[in-house]
């Protein structure tokens, strides 16, 4: 692995773990979940292991190998990006309640750390070359997170109160009946689909751009 791909990754998994254990010292654990009640630390959490991967030579280089994974994390903090400042430009509260911004967290999980970990997936390891299994694992990850979200996490939180039901990780989310969260979730499913396919249109176009690295790093 050169110099400076290894130098760069350390700085991508210091900030990540930072930002770990950061959100880990600060959450409110007298609520169910603490701060793996929001879909961003699971995004955070992949990306922390992501970053991890990419520092073992097996996974580091261009293959198979950790491919599919870090894929996926990708599509999660593309999801978290848009999802936060879609809803961060139409109303702070709906994400983040009464709580105050405090911007060099704000920046780096909704903004920085993702656009860190995309470098690393196409331009580092080229990793989106095959998408069927990222499509799968996607629709695995939603579900699980649709389940926490709703059959764990708000029936044993009393807050956030909304003006349909309470304890839903995301203020927004509670002013949602049933069936209005259903098609969100729906829909957050088929924008992560829609990231699949950017994402492999770009690492097709960087590939092109650089096919001579692809080829090098493939066969090492």
């Amino acid at each position: 692995m050169p110099k400076c791909i290894k130098a760069y990754r350390l700085i991508v998994f210091g900030l990540a773990l930072f930002y770990f254990v950061d959100r880990g010292l600060a959450a409110d654990y007298a609520n169910f979940g603490a701060q793996f009640r929001y879909m961003t630390i699971w995004a955070l959490t992949g990306s922390v292991i992501a970053a991890g991967l990419m520092l073992v030579p097996r996974f580091g280089r261009n293959g198979p190998a950790g491919a599919r994974f870090v894929s996926l994390v990708a599509v999660i903090n593309a999801l978290v990006v848009f999802s936060y400042w879609r809803l961060f430009f139409s109303d702070p509260t709906l994400v983040n309640g009464q709580r105050q911004i405090v911007a060099y967290q704000e920046y780096y999980l909704h903004l920085v750390g993702p656009v860190l970990q995309w470098i690393d997936v196409l331009f580092l390891k080229r990793a989106f070359q095959r998408v069927q299994g990222v499509v799968l694992w996607l629709a695995v990850l939603v579900i699980a997170y649709v389940s926490w979200a709703e059959l764990l996490v708000a029936p044993r939180n009393a807050e956030p109160v909304g003006s349909v039901t309470s304890g839903l990780p995301y203020p927004f989310m509670n002013d949602m009946v049933m069936g209005e969260r259903l098609a969100f979730y729906v829909s957050t499913f088929v924008i992560g689909l829609i990231f699949i396919g950017l994402f492999r249109t770009l690492q097709a176009g960087v590939n092109h751009i650089a096919p001579f690295r692809a080829k090098v790093t493939l066969a090492e």
